[in-house]
């Protein structure tokens, strides 16, 4: 898998970074990730973990029955498929 290295970013933009990622408990790593990702995924595409949760969310699911999704939805960002 590649690797990227980000240099000369702003103090304020890794504060923000940090902060962003102790809110959705992921590491800043993975927040970094996350974001990337959604910066170059098509627009138009609908992925199954969001689907789902939109289904879920349809379905009214307890905070905890939805909170068990996005773990999973996280995990499987953490370990995007098809990027080299």
């Amino acid at each position: 898998m590649a690797m990227l290295t980000v240099r000369n970013i702003t103090d304020e933009v890794h504060r923000a970074l940090r902060v962003r990622a102790a809110q959705r408990g992921h590491s800043m790593e993975a927040e970094a990730r996350e974001i990337l990702e959604s910066a170059v995924s098509p627009q138009g595409r609908v992925k199954l973990g969001s689907l789902l949760a939109g289904m879920g969310r349809r379905a009214k699911l307890s905070d905890e029955e939805f909170a068990v999704l996005e773990q999973v939805r996280s995990k499987a960002l953490a370990r995007p498929v098809g990027f080299e």
